[in-house]
This record gives C-alpha cells, structure tokens and sequence, in this order.
C-alpha cells in the first residue's frame, strides 16, 4: 500500500524517498550506508544502547550535525538498519520449490542474521516495518504462499505468513535472551547447572513435579539448533494441516 505525499501541506518525505545531501569533497565523506554500517557496527560490538547519531559521528570523524541531512532522527537511524538486516536475509532469487522450503529458508536466515545481529531481535515486533528490504522479505514470503495449493485466499496467506513470523520471533527472543543471560551471569550452561543442580534435586524429590521430574531425567534436551527445526516443523505442519482439514 503506498504512502500518499502531499507536499503542498510540508509533509516531510519518509527517508526511503528523501533524497540524501549532494555530495562534496571532504575529508569525512557522508552517505546514508556508510552511516548505516557505522550504526550496525556499533550495535553488533555494544549493544543497542550505544547507537546514538553523535556517536555515529565520531566514528564517522564527523560532526553530528552533518548527519542530520541524512538521518533526521534516531528513530529513522534504528529503521535504516533494522532494513539494511533485512537485505542480509532475503535473497535475490525464490529459495524453495514450495512454499514450505521457502519460509523454512527464510525462518533459518532470519535467525542467522539475528544471531550476527542480537539488537535486531529488539526492534522486530509492534509497527511493520515498510523499508524497501522489509518489504521485499514481506513479498518473499506472501508470494510463496499466493497460489500454492490450499491457499485460496489472501486472508489465508496473510495468516499463515503471521504464525510463521510469529513463531520464529519468539523463537529467537527466547535464544538471545539466553544467550544475554549467560554472558551477564558468567557462568556457561554447565556451570550453571552445576551450581543450581543441588537445588533442583531437592525440589524434585518432593515429589511435588513428577511430570518436570521425568522431563529432567527422560527427556532428550536438544540443542537449540533442533529445537528450532523441530519447532518449525510443527508450525509448518499445522499449517498444512489445517488447509488440508478445511479443505474436506
């Protein structure tokens, strides 16, 4: 759906369509994508928390007022590289023969991306995202859907598309999250089991959670590579399944 511009009431352009300052000779040149990757780097070593436009230009050797003409506020500078993480997961060309293989790619690649980009997990959810790059992961995945068999409706791709995002947000919040976790406590997973083992074993003992008790002792614990396929697997497969029973 395309964004209506009215420029006689001074609406300011959205920075896909904002065209950036000429360039000039300078010692520091400027452009949207070098401030883009200079963010990103930022991020990917510090976090979030230590993206800010001045401290983009110190990176850049530049003044923060020169990056206004590019980037007019932080929440643009955090939309720009939100959609720039994109393109680093869309490819050019369809990635599966059905529409299976395809949102199974694109589900590995977000986490892949993810897990070079942690702050990017942070900014998905809420608002869509409408950068030309989002946009095109969007199309990616609703095209996959559209005509493939059983999907006889937008309504139904649009729906599908939701659950599979869904589940693969929440499936990498839960990753990083852990992953966070263990760096700020020190202690690896061993060593946390360690430490909290004695604990849990009393606890069970009570014989107050047989059901986690058995999950303990039984239960193959998979790494979070297979946990994610296999969870995949069971989005995908009700998927399938319920187009399947509609369509009887």
């Amino acid at each position: 759906m395309a964004a209506r511009h009215d420029t006689n009431k001074g609406e300011r352009p959205l920075v896909w369509e904002r065209p950036e300052p000429p360039n000039r000779p300078t010692p520091s040149p400027l452009s949207r994508d070098r401030i883009v990757r200079a963010a990103i780097e930022l991020a990917d070593a510090d976090g979030l928390g230590e993206v800010s436009l001045r401290k983009v230009a110190a990176v850049l050797d530049a003044g923060p007022m020169r990056l206004y003409g590019y980037v007019a506020t932080k929440e643009e500078l955090l939309d720009l590289m939100v959609d720039a993480v994109y393109a680093e997961i869309t490819p050019p060309e369809p990635t599966g023969a059905d529409w299976r293989a395809t949102l199974r790619s694109l589900a590995h690649r977000t986490r892949q991306a993810a897990q070079r980009h942690e702050w990017f997990v942070d900014l998905l959810g809420g608002r869509p995202h409408i950068g030309p790059n989002a946009l095109a992961h969007l199309e990616a995945t609703t095209s996959a859907l559209d005509g493939a068999p059983n999907f006889d409706d937008i309504d139904t791709v649009m729906r599908a598309a939701g659950i599979v995002h869904s589940y693969t947000l929440g499936a990498l919040r839960a990753e990083i999250t852990e992953r966070r976790a263990e760096r700020a406590s020190g202690m690896s997973e061993q060593q946390w089991q360690t430490t909290s083992g004695p604990y849990i074993t009393r606890m069970l003992a009570t014989g107050r959670y047989p059901t986690l008790a058995r999950a303990l002792h039984d239960a193959t614990h998979p790494g979070t590579d297979a946990t994610f396929e296999v969870g995949l697997d069971c989005v995908l497969d009700g998927i399938a399944a319920r187009l399947g029973t509609r369509r009887r």
